[in-house]
């Protein structure tokens, strides 16, 4: 197997692990994107999905993110880090800068989308910031929100281009 099939094997695996499916995220999308394009599909929101997670950038992304929450999940970070992380701590930020390596993927309007769906926190990321649930899912949150994010920037452009 290639290192390329084997990092994104695993960042689905590990998606699939945390409870997050491509419906999931397509769900997002369509949240996003659903005022602009009136005939909108949910099937194109997985497709554009699909292909932000076929990203080499996106699948490291997710691969680190998920790692440092289970990690943190666990007790096994350092001090102070453990305790930043486990809280998902507002100033932290590193979360963010990750999910913006994905955001940033393709182009500025996926930065307004980023930040509305982080400050809105519909479907699936309503779950993942639930503290009461046990998990970490400091950087996932996040991380999922920019594939969302990306993703309806990506059917935006590919639309604004067929018209």
């Amino acid at each position: 197997m290639n290192r390329g099939n084997q990092i994104e094997e695993k960042a689905l695996e590990l998606l699939q692990q945390r409870g997050v499916k491509i419906e999931d995220i397509a769900d997002l999308v369509f949240f996003l994107q659903e005022k602009y394009h009136p005939n909108l599909k949910m099937e194109e929101c997985r497709y554009n999905v699909e292909r932000v997670l076929a990203k080499r950038e996106v699948q490291n992304a997710l691969v680190t993110g998920i790692q440092l929450d289970v990690l943190a999940e666990k007790g096994l970070l350092d001090e102070p880090l453990q305790s930043i992380v486990k809280r998902d701590e507002g100033l932290y930020g590193i979360d963010e800068v990750i999910a913006l390596s994905i955001v940033n993927v393709y182009g500025s309007i996926g930065f307004t989308n980023f930040g509305y769906i982080d400050k809105m926190k519909p479907g699936i990321l309503q779950f993942l910031n639930d503290k009461s649930t046990g998990y970490v899912h400091t950087f996932l949150d996040d991380i999922i929100g920019a594939i969302a994010a990306a993703a309806s920037s990506r059917l935006a452009h590919r639309a604004a281009h067929q018209e």
